[in-house]
């Protein structure tokens, strides 16, 4: 919701004060400011200049040259190619050294060799159009016609110098969707009066009673249908003052019957429209329910069905508006109008909110009435549209107001209870100063009991009003407190293990995905699941949605196949994917399963192979502090690859598996590159995490490196020779490091060179050479009895 300061302080007289401290107070008392700027502060050095003497150029057929009188003690020169201008003209006039909109910088130059020290404006040029300035011509300078004198600002000259605030509104206050509404907020928030109009309407043109018949059908759908009759209106732009509100709203002038509704909108939070009343058939207008099938359309000339849950306003023969959305297309204001009937009605909130769904429409006026609007709201601002008619001169009002249904809202009572709401809120606020705040925003006490305005239906239990003193009182004087009920809130153990799981996984490049427990039974055939595995026996959903959400999962690694595959069926180049998964084992009959916790990843594209993904599990692994894991090749896991697969294990525990995918089971997903994945028991990786942290020292002494080219056989993992190495060098052993694996034809057939870097290294003092060769003999001796020798 925009707000225009100007129009602010028509209702709420404010003493000068900094914005920044304007949108600072009124933010802290719950109306929050997005943000804030004033008309035209992108126009630096723009005057209004006038017109003295335009002479042809010398060396040009179009263009002009003018002498300038812009205030200065001598007129500039200024070449144009403008042809609307004569002399005596008031014009905008850039400077040398002006911005304009856009950060456009003006400067002197010369023109086919005569100089020009500046540059005329068009109404584009200062970022305004024709409805902002209907005298005013689209391609040409902006001739002005405002009471102004060469050398003002322009900003001053055209009233382009207002401020606008721009509010976020929450759904639950509706008032605030308008400017009284919002000066109500500004007026409880410093604290000075709110001076509000009530509207007098002359009328005296004649009864409006034979001439329009008024009934709600659909009195659930619409509580307030009122109405009042204009005639010989005179349709012309409106005056300036009221555009220049509207624009700095952000609504677009058009003519003087549509910017009044728009500015009684604006001004009252109600929404309005203005029917021609030649267009309404018999003189009738009903409030119902639309028939299935019926057509209408709409303004924006969309011709749009309904149905019958849509709440429409007709005549005897059609419907000519949707009822809070949109108006048809006979409804509108045009040059030759003569007679038009002004409504103002409240609808329900619900039934608009859906008809603008239903129809994919969203207007201002359904954006206030799908909030809830205030019925005793209805007849003011219908007073106050005819008021302006008679103010602008638009037209002659009629007598009389044409209603149905019922105008009076009673106001919701709620008690005032002082000692619960200071203890609700750690204060110790005094009931004088409670009913004082509760004054300020409209309330009115009666005794103990607050009566509610019916503008704020957000008031409903004494929390609420609690609230309203909170931010009135300031939030930044209640004192901070310790929540009631012992134990404060901290993440468990484990919510911090999933937490880092998660963390980590993100930063190594994957992205996290959640994906259904529910499954067909047909995704275990799909990845190669044996007919007799136990992992079948799944626990099957009694109403299952359908076939392929009838079980529960015993393995997650289909869900991840199954988004890797439409990934990648939507020509997505890659793909690196986890989930914090859940599995459900089956245990007795009539009981629940077990539900397993499962780290599943998987990937697939340019930068995915077997040691991407073998990485990514032991920097995962180190990041948990997870020591004394072992990982070794197999070929007994039926959904991968049986030579390119590896199983995690811990303590003699299955940890979980990292490889390829079979390729078998990526032709069933139909995936046609190579797929890599792991699974990880994340049950049994938390049980084995260190979470608590010890610090080490830096070290003192200096290390002592060590590079060791082994000898061995091919079929020796190279994980049990750094596995060895660890065993022989004991506690001195920094840290070891393979650099190279070698086959070639200075390696026997069946053999393979693997080199390894070893630091050494002791907290009591520099190793000299004995202590490392003792070191370096027992890691040789633990090599040699798995069969690998020094290469010579």
């Amino acid at each position: 919701m925009n707000l225009s300061m100007k129009w602010l302080q028509e209702f709420v007289k404010l003493d000068p004060m900094p914005l920044r401290d304007f949108a600072e107070a009124v933010t802290i008392a719950g109306s929050k400011v997005e943000e804030y700027h004033t008309e035209g502060e992108n126009i630096d050095k723009v005057v209004v200049g006038k017109v003295l003497t335009i002479t042809p150029h010398p060396d040009s057929d179009h263009l002009l040259i003018c002498s300038v009188d812009t205030g200065a003690e001598e007129p500039i020169q200024i070449v144009t190619g403008a042809q609307n201008l004569k002399e005596g003209d008031l014009v905008p006039a850039a400077l040398h050294g002006s911005t304009l909109p856009g950060g456009v910088k003006i400067k002197k130059g010369k023109l086919r060799g005569v100089e020009s020290y500046g540059m005329m404006c068009s109404l584009s040029e200062l970022e305004l159009t024709v409805n902002d300035f209907p005298y005013a011509i689209e391609d040409g300078i902006f001739v002005l016609q405002e009471d102004c004198k060469p050398g003002d600002r322009i900003q001053d000259a055209i009233g382009l110098n207002d401020t606008q605030v721009e509010f976020e509104i929450t759904s639950n206050r509706p008032d605030c969707f308008s400017v009284i509404g919002l000066a109500r907020e500004v007026s409880a928030t410093f604290e000075n009066p709110l001076t509000l109009h009530t509207p007098q309407v002359k009328a005296g043109h004649g009864s409006c009673k034979e001439m329009l018949d008024v009934a709600i059908e659909a009195k659930d759908l619409c509580s307030v249908y009122s109405a009042r009759i204009v005639k010989n209106v005179r349709v012309k732009p409106s005056p300036r003052w009221l555009r220049e509100r509207l624009r700095v709203m952000g609504v677009r002038p058009i003519n003087n019957i549509v910017d009044i509704t728009n500015y009684v909108m604006l001004e009252y939070g109600q929404p309005m429209h203005a029917f021609d009343l030649r267009f309404i058939e018999q003189g009738k207008i009903r409030v119902r329910r639309a028939k299935d099938g019926e057509t209408i359309t709409t303004l924006d000339g969309v011709e749009r069905k309904l149905q019958n849950s849509n709440l429409v306003i007709a005549d005897a023969a059609k419907p000519v508006a949707v009822a809070g959305v949109m108006g048809g297309e006979y409804s509108g204001i045009m040059d030759d109008t003569q007679t038009i009937v002004f409504e103002s009605a409240c609808f329900d909130a619900a039934s608009v909110r859906l008809t603008a769904k239903d129809l994919g429409m969203r207007t201002d006026s359904s954006s206030r009435f799908e909030k809830g609007l205030d019925p005793n709201n209805c007849l003011p601002a219908l007073e106050r549209a005819c008021e302006l008619v008679e103010l602008l001169d638009a037209g002659d009002v009629l007598d009389a107001v044409l209603m149905d249904g019922n105008f009076s809202a009673e106001p919701r009572r709620i008690p005032l209870e002082a000692d619960w709401i200071n203890r609700f809120l750690g204060t110790d606020i005094s009931t004088q100063q409670m009913e004082e705040i509760l004054n300020r925003i409209g309330c009115v006490l009666e005794g103990d009991t607050v009566v509610i305005p019916t503008f704020r239906p957000d008031l409903e239990h004494k929390a609420d009003i609690a609230e309203e003193i909170a931010r009135f009182y300031g939030y930044n004087k209640i004192p901070s407190q310790t929540l009631g009920g012992g134990a404060q809130g901290q993440y468990s153990p484990r919510q911090k293990f999933d937490a880092l799981v998660n963390s980590t996984l993100l930063a190594l490049g994957l992205s996290e995905i959640t994906t259904y427990s529910f499954i067909s039974p047909k995704y275990y055939d799909k990845i190669r699941m044996p007919a007799e595995s136990p992992l079948r026996q799944s626990v099957t959903i009694s109403n299952p949605l359908g076939e392929d959400t009838s079980i529960m999962r015993t393995v997650a690694l289909p869900s991840m196949l199954e988004i890797l595959s439409r990934n990648y069926n939507n020509r997505n180049g890659a793909a690196a994917l986890f989930e914090l998964a859940r599995e459900y084992i089956p245990t007795k009959p009539d009981e629940l399963p077990t539900e397993k916790n499962v780290l599943v990843a998987g990937m697939y594209g340019n930068e995915a192979d077997f040691f991407t993904a073998k990485g990514i599990v032991e920097e995962l692994l180190n990041r948990l502090s997870v020591k004394d894991w072992d990982i070794a090749a197999s070929s007994e896991e039926y959904s991968y690859h049986p030579g390119r697969c590896a199983v995690l294990t811990i303590n003699g525990e299955r940890l979980g598996v990292v490889g390829e995918i079979h390729p078998q089971v990526q032709e069933n997903y139909e995936i046609d590159e190579r797929v890599y994945c792991f699974s990880l028991d994340l049950d049994l990786l938390f049980c084995c995490t260190q979470a608590d942290k010890h610090y080490t020292p830096l070290p003192k002494f200096p290390a002592v490196t060590r590079d060791l080219a082994l000898l061995c056989s091919d079929d020796i993992p190279v994980l049990d020779l750094q596995k060895a190495i660890v065993r022989g060098a004991g506690k001195l052993l920094e840290n070891v490091r393979l650099f190279d694996v070698y086959k070639g034809e200075q390696i026997e057939s069946g053999k393979k060179s693997v080199a390894f870097s070893l630091i050494l290294r002791s907290g009591e003092g520099t190793l000299n050479e004995e202590a490392t060769n003792s070191v370096m003999k027992k890691v040789f001796q633990e090599l040699e009895k798995i069969g690998a020798l020094l290469r010579s």
